[in-house]
């Protein structure tokens, strides 16, 4: 496989389509199932390989990870955080496959190595285990993986995220989780 995207938002749906249409081989692309909040301008600029910072600040101490609708998990646990006195780095790899590790080691490094992963996909070949390889021989980070370890069913969106300990009081557990570490 070429490419795996997974879009946010309505915007970077389309630029998953136009990116897929001009990569020569196969790209696969997955979307969210729930309406989600609109992240982009529309003239946002995408690229394989990249990855999108979507919340930050100076005094971050930890790393939130999250793809399609595990991104806005993460902007709403960003929130929680926040009003606790906690600051959280938003990043939204975009391309899972190949996927920005640059960015993801730069980033975990900038909030002092503490790093909370989030998908709604099992623990085995997805964005997880991308960014554990990509941190694999990085120093004194610690990552918590937010992933799906059940076998899913069906639903409300929001009651199975929920349900997998994805949502966003999950995320926020998980980041306070590894800040003790």
């Amino acid at each position: 496989m070429k490419c795996y995207v997974l879009s946010s938002d309505a915007v970077s749906t389309e630029r998953a389509v136009e990116l897929a249409a001009n990569t020569k081989g196969i790209c696969y692309i997955r979307t969210s199932r729930p309406n989600t909040a609109i992240l982009y301008a529309n003239d946002e600029v995408f690229k394989v390989g990249g990855s999108k910072i979507v919340r930050q600040s100076p005094k971050d101490r930890v790393l939130l990870i999250g793809a399609g609708v595990t991104l806005h998990e993460c902007l709403l646990a960003a929130d929680k955080l926040k009003a606790e006195g906690v600051e959280a780095r938003v990043l939204d790899p975009f391309t899972i496959k190949p996927l920005d590790e640059a960015a993801v080691q730069q980033h975990a490094k900038a909030v002092g190595g503490r790093v909370v992963v989030v998908e709604d996909h099992y623990q085995a070949g997805g964005l997880g285990e991308a960014v554990l390889s990509a941190l694999a021989m990085q120093r004194d980070v610690v990552v918590k993986h937010v992933c799906v370890r059940a076998v899913p069913r069906s639903g409300p969106p929001a009651v199975l995220l929920d349900h997998f300990g994805i949502s966003a009081p999950h995320v926020r557990a998980a980041a306070l989780a590894v800040l003790k570490a």
